[in-house]
Formats: C-alpha cells, structure tokens, sequence
C-alpha cells in the first residue's frame, strides 16, 4: 500500500509542477508532508499492545462513528479514519487565506489536481507564516489559521490524528462526518460550495448520531451550541455582506478605509452585545475575535457558512434522505457557477435553459462517487 501511496504523491507533485505559478517549493513541502503523514499512521488493531487506554477509548469511539457514517450517512465505506496518526504538533496543516483589501473577494490559487481554491495549505506553520508575509507585503489582507484535519478527496485513506482525537464526541463526530463528505462529491474551483456542502452532512449528521439511545445529554449540548454557532456564522456573513457593499461603492478609496476599520469596530461591538444578550456571557469565540480580524478572516468562516442555508433546504426538498441529496448536489456541481448558485437558491431547480431540456455544462465536477453508498 505504501508504494502506491508514494506513486500517487509522486504523481500529483508531477502534475502541480506543470503550469502553476506557486514554484515547485510549496508543492514538494505538500508532497513531503503527505507522504510523512501517512507513513507516520498506526494499525488501531496494532496499538492494542501499547497505546494508553484513554486514547484506545477515543479511537474505539471514532471508529463507532466511522462506521456510522457509512451504515447511516451514505458516506464512503473506505479505508479513511480507520488508521491513527500522532503528529506530534497542534495542527495539521496551516491554511493561508487572502483576499484585496478593499474586496471580499478570496485570493484564490489554481492548482492541476484539486482546480482553483480559495486557501493554500502547509505542513509547516513557518512556511504559511512566510507566504503570509508575501502576501502581506502585496497589499492583502491576510490570515493564517491551524487546521485540525483535511481531506484528500478520496486519493489516500485519511487517518485519525492526535490534533482532534480528544474533541468532545459531537465535535469528533462532526469533523469525520464533514471531511468523508468531501469524498462524496468535490467541484473543481469553488471551495464556498465545497466547504457549504459538507457543513451541511456534517450537521445532519450529528443530529443523527446524537439521535441514538442515551446521548440526551451531549444532544442538548449540541443543540446549546448550534445556536452560538448560528449566531457567530449570522454576525460574520452580516459583516462580509456591510463590507461587500462599501467596497462596490463609489467612495474614494481612503475613505473606504476608514468606513471598514468603523465597520470591523461594529463587528466587535455587535459581538460583546450577543455574549451578554443572548449568550449568558458564553465566551467561546473570545479567542477568534482577539486576533486580527480583516476580509481574509471573515471569508475563512464565510467560506464554510454562506451556503448552508440554501443546502440544508435542498436536503429538506429530499425528505431528509442523504443519499438523494448526494445525487441532486452532484448534479448541480456539473452546472457552470452562475447556473449552480441561482438553482440552489431555488432549491435545486435547475435554471430555465436546463430545464427546457438544453444540457448542463461540466465545470469540473469530481465526484467521488465509487465509494459511496447508495
């Protein structure tokens, strides 16, 4: 297995080093990176004879929710997280996001394999805070956040990591139940709808999880917090929406400056009046509003949010029924982007050109269809 896994990465750094502009550095660190992760992976079955028995406990528990993923969710029966890695590190990767300073509209970076997305991932968190630099150094604005897990769409077999096997189990549940959604379905060159997807089976399936016998109380956990998080997600698309229209203004430049460093003041202010309104003074996003906030911030939770609300109707319009939802969205992905968004928006009705019988363009469409159940 290793050989083919070191032909793939091999295959894949090949391909990135045609035609892109990033430089062969940032793809030979993507490749080394992946290459030591995966050899760095334990058989769970193997660690039984040494691993302390509080992680064999967490890693027992992810495997339940693996398994659940695939019998319950749809989700690929794969060999994904169904191996541990330690990394020895908090984070994964580092994720760069950027956008224009006077836009909010993401940088994004073309790449042969995965199209273009709207964040640059490393395996070293200096190397992102170097590319960040440049960046900044160009006149982005700029953030660099840690990611606990990513998914590689289906070409290896994702491992349990040290850098989110102790979350809380609704937590843990959620992020394996997202990243496996990306194995279902990716389109090429629009991480929002990617992103949005994904948080949408990632939420459904926790509620499912949580359904079964005996997690009453981690499921009003969950439901307490999805109402932060709704509110959080609400305040950060209110803001990039503010933002979004002063940057379309006809206002010079440097007073679009100073209206934005007045509206990220109100995002703050609008954020102390939720904690003490409407959270009882919960201080779970303290942390993320302490950092620099500035249009790459908010669209690195934008991306993942903006389009929930539209695909979560559209599993509604399915009866809840995962699978269905899974193939509607797969058709939608094959429309070009203008046509892809307007049916959503609709509830996944196709645009009128489609629907009078003319064909659907394909934008890139990858859907890891072959290892999903249907």
């Amino acid at each position: 297995m290793l050989s083919l896994t070191f032909r793939r990465a091999t295959l894949i750094a090949s391909l990135a080093l045609t035609g892109c502009s990033l430089g062969p550095g940032y793809y030979w660190q993507a490749a080394h990176g992946q290459m030591s992760l995966l050899a760095s992976t334990r058989d769970i079955g193997q660690m039984r004879a040494d691993a302390p028995p509080a992680l064999l406990a967490r890693l027992d528990l992810a495997g339940e929710i693996r398994s659940f993923a695939s019998r319950e969710l749809g989700l690929p029966d794969n060999g994904s997280y169904r191996r541990y890695a330690d990394l020895g590190r908090p984070f994964v990767v580092w994720n760069v996001f950027a956008a224009p300073s006077l836009s909010m509209h993401s940088q994004e970076w073309c790449l042969p394999v995965a199209g273009c997305v709207s964040y640059l991932g490393f395996f070293g968190e200096a190397d992102a805070q170097a590319r960040a630099a440049e960046l900044r150094a160009q006149g982005f604005d700029v953030h660099v956040a840690g990611i606990p897990a990513y998914s590689t769409l289906g070409w290896f077999d994702d491992p349990l990591l040290s850098s989110f096997i102790n979350w809380p189990e609704q937590e843990l549940a959620r992020l394996i139940f997202h990243e496996l959604a990306h194995q279902v379905l990716y389109v090429k060159d629009d991480t929002e709808f990617n992103e949005s997807f994904a948080a949408t089976v990632e939420e459904a399936g926790v509620r499912r999880w949580l359904a079964q016998p005996g997690k009453e109380a981690l499921r009003e956990q969950f439901e307490r917090s999805q109402v932060a998080r709704a509110d959080f997600s609400a305040l950060i698309l209110k803001a990039r929406e503010s933002l979004g229209q002063l940057y379309a203004s006809d206002l010079p430049a440097a007073d679009k400056q100073v209206r934005k460093r007045a509206l990220f003041d109100a995002l703050r202010s609008d954020y102390q009046q939720l904690k003490a309104s409407r959270w009882n003074g919960f201080s779970g996003y303290d942390r993320w509003f302490a950092q620099d906030l500035n249009n790459a911030t908010l669209n690195s939770v934008g991306l993942y949010k903006a389009l929930v609300p539209d695909f979560s109707a559209l599993l509604a319009r399915q009866g809840g029924d995962l699978p269905a939802f899974y193939a509607e969205v797969e058709r939608l992905g094959k429309l070009p982007e203008q046509e892809r968004r307007a049916a959503l928006a609709r509830g996944g009705e196709p645009p009128a050109t489609a629907a009078a019988g003319g064909p659907a363009s394909d934008q890139g469409t990858s859907a890891r269809t072959r290892n999903t159940v249907r």
